[in-house]
């Protein structure tokens, strides 16, 4: 059986955040003592814990303590994956029952692309690509999208990594790679036959934001013998379409050609 009994160190931090958000301003250990109901070496020590994780700060003059914006920009980061969630699935079921394949969104970090959200299709082969898998850059037609579209360090630390690792050994040729990312930029759409899945390939598209910046991908993926390494230009269209609408839900406007 799970315990569920509230951890009080944890009940202890948020009940300090929460009282200093209230309280507007500066505050002193003593105040949030009073506020919290929590002793003050308690208080301080969780202050303290605070500060060095960079979510409070204190004034070196009254010794009084401040939230930073550390928990603002994370309320951004939530608040934009819930509208990037919201917008998504107004397009991704209509995707799917249009070509039949299942449909994936997925965000960029770091080290990959992540799977968010997965509208199923039913059929004889399982796509196991649920939410929160995290897809490589270079084996996936997500990732391919990233690094076409995406900030240029992920392609060149990308490079950089697998000129002196054992990634080079592992099969991945970097001149193909970037021969393929430029081709991607030109027709603004990507695959991945059997290179995430064995057996599966996606076709992915870049979806855009209202600072013309890349916001995730939208794919279709299925079997090789349904969804080909050379997709059917209806499948293309459908894709590419979708895409082009989610990113004018989330206010991107194209430039218009001179």
């Amino acid at each position: 059986m799970a315990d569920n009994t509230p951890i009080d160190a944890v009940v202890t931090s948020l009940s300090v955040i929460e009282n200093m958000a209230a309280a507007g301003g500066p505050v002193g250990v003593s105040e949030l003592a009073k506020l919290t109901g929590a002793n003050k070496p308690r208080i301080y020590r969780h202050l303290r814990t605070l500060v060095d994780m960079q979510y409070v700060t204190q004034d070196p003059e009254t010794d009084k303590y401040s939230l930073t914006l550390r928990l603002f920009h994370i309320g951004q980061l939530i608040a934009a994956h819930t509208e990037f969630l919201s917008e998504a699935r107004h397009v991704m079921r209509s995707l799917r029952d249009e070509v039949g394949q299942t449909v994936t969104i997925g965000q960029i970090e770091e080290n990959g692309v992540r799977i968010l959200d997965i509208v199923k299709h039913r059929s004889s082969v399982e796509i196991t690509t649920p939410p929160g898998t995290l897809f490589e850059f270079h084996s996936s037609a997500q990732g391919k999208i990233a690094l076409a579209f995406g900030p240029d360090r992920l392609l060149q630390q990308l490079l950089d990594r697998g000129s002196r690792s054992s990634q080079a050994k592992a099969g991945l040729d970097l001149k193909k790679l970037k021969a393929e990312v430029s081709r991607i930029r030109q027709r603004r759409w990507a695959v991945a036959p059997g290179e995430a899945l064995m057996g599966i390939n996606a076709l992915a598209a870049p979806v855009f934001d209202a600072n013309n910046e890349l916001a995730g991908t939208i794919s279709i993926v299925g079997s090789i013998q349904h969804l080909t390494a050379n997709p059917d230009e209806k499948m293309i269209s459908a894709v590419s379409k979708a895409a082009a609408m989610f990113s004018a839900r989330l206010g991107y406007r194209e430039a218009e050609k001179v």
